[in-house]
């Protein structure tokens, strides 16, 4: 029988669940954009490059747009907001993937077309057009952090333990990049948690075009690739079940177009550089390395990146920042690889030797774990975030690992872990999380380093 009363149904867990998340993340990414602008506008900056290409409007009004564009001219959003402006025009450039400058560029047309609608003064110079424009497209953070709690529902199995991890990643550890300035990573971390989920879902070919869109933002989107061979290929396998040439030729195909933005920039780059050399512009070495990569040469000649060579005394101080969340990854894959995975791998291997019915009597660890941040479900993210930490610790500029910490779903699951099974440790990290949070923030407004 119906209701007369004409309330509205109570919603639901999860409903009520999604609701709270996009409301707390739209409050945090507000009150840190107004935190931010004003700290920008009062302390004295580091580098006054902001200033020179920003000045202040010539009749010394407040201008609000300016304002907030010259709160996130800082790092690499120079490098982004010049390509947006006039493309790759510096060999460095090439360092970066085109998924950003494409983003602000657009965006802050559209920004600048709907202030003309209401009548707002369309004077803004160029570099505040494509700044905004970052700015407005980084909106999409707010999305990631539902898309969080909904691929945490899918693999924790609990409502409870996904809320806590969409909360925790509120407290990222760099969420200026984050959450507002026009960087790669709102737009790196939306796809990707997108194309984690339809994963999760087995909706292949929806996640390969989630994934494909990430790898114009940032290089590291190629081993996004590995979700798609995990469960197409891998996961069945486990699962004891035959897997068809077809299926495996279809796994390739779809992680071949997940890598093509990749490689379609590096294909870019060698028709710019190699293909039509000469007296006053020779072309560079790496056109005959094998394979050609402007990404790999730019990188070890600008950035100094390659293996084991930022690990000088000098950098230490990166390390001891980058330290927490390293520290919290690696303690969370070792846990899961040995408690979860490894025994799953020793079953399989028995079942290979012995009949299912001597595996059930042996003392074979049980995989079915009370825990759900065990799932078997979770194994391709803890391979995947164990693989990036290393690359992050021996390969880079080690303290990137606090702007690409929060493309990893693990490293809020591990947080979550933390807060429920060890609950000391875990208050630790919500401490270090929200005291390094504000210093970052601080830092980055008196444009002081880590990038």
């Amino acid at each position: 029988m119906s209701s007369s009363s004409g309330k509205r149904p109570a919603l639901g867990p999860d409903s009520a669940n999604r609701k709270r998340i996009l409301i707390i993340a739209s409050v945090t990414a507000t009150v840190l954009t107004l935190l931010v602008t004003l700290a920008a506008a009062q302390l004295p900056l580091f580098d006054s490059s902001p200033r020179v290409l920003l000045p202040p409007p010539g009749d010394g009004r407040f201008s609000l747009r300016h304002a907030l564009a010259s709160a996130i001219l800082r790092w690499d959003a120079f490098h982004f907001a010049a390509i947006a402006k006039e493309g790759y025009a510096y060999e460095n450039q090439w360092a970066f993937f085109p998924g950003a400058p494409f983003v602000m560029r657009t965006a802050g047309k559209l920004v600048n077309a709907v202030l003309s609608l209401f009548g707002a003064s369309s004077s803004a110079s160029e570099w505040e057009e494509v700044l905004l424009g970052g700015l407005s497209a980084a909106v999409l953070s707010v999305l990631s952090t539902l898309r969080l709690y909904e691929l945490s529902v899918v693999h924790l199995g609990s409502s409870d333990a996904a809320f806590l991890a969409a909360l925790l990643s509120l407290l990222p550890s760099s969420p200026v990049t984050l959450r507002l300035a026009g960087y790669s990573e709102p737009f790196f971390t939306y796809l990707s948690y997108t194309g984690m989920l339809f994963c999760a879902r087995n909706q292949w070919l929806l996640a390969t075009g989630s994934f494909a869109l990430a790898c114009t933002f940032r290089s590291n989107g190629i081993f996004l690739s590995g979700f798609i061979l995990w469960g197409i290929l891998v996961e069945p396998i486990l699962e004891r079940r035959k897997v068809s040439l077809w299926r495996a030729l279809y796994a390739v195909a779809l992680s071949a177009l997940t890598l093509s933005p990749f490689l379609y920039h590096q294909y870019t780059a060698y028709r710019v550089f190699c293909t039509e050399p000469s007296e006053s512009a020779p072309a560079p070495s790496w056109c005959n390395a094998v394979p050609p990569s402007v990404y790999t040469y730019v990188q070890a000649k600008y950035w100094n990146g390659g293996f084991m060579r930022y690990w000088t005394v000098a950098q230490i101080p990166n390390f001891v920042i980058a330290a927490p969340p390293l520290a919290l990854l690696f303690v969370y894959t070792a846990r899961y690889l040995r408690a979860a995975f490894f025994p799953r791998l020793r079953e399989l291997v028995l079942e290979s030797r012995q009949s299912r019915k001597d595996i059930e009597g042996s003392d074979t660890p049980c995989l079915r774990t009370p825990s759900p941040f065990l799932h078997p479900s979770l194994a391709p993210h803890a391979i995947h975030a164990l693989i990036m930490s290393l690359l992050l610790l021996f390969a880079s500029h080690t303290q990137i690992v606090l702007r690409q910490a929060a493309a990893m779903p693990a490293v809020y699951w591990a947080a979550a872990w933390l807060l429920v099974e060890h609950p000391r440790a875990g208050r630790w990290w919500v401490g270090w999380s929200v005291v390094w949070g504000a210093v970052s923030c601080v830092l980055w407004a008196a444009f002081l380093p880590p990038a």
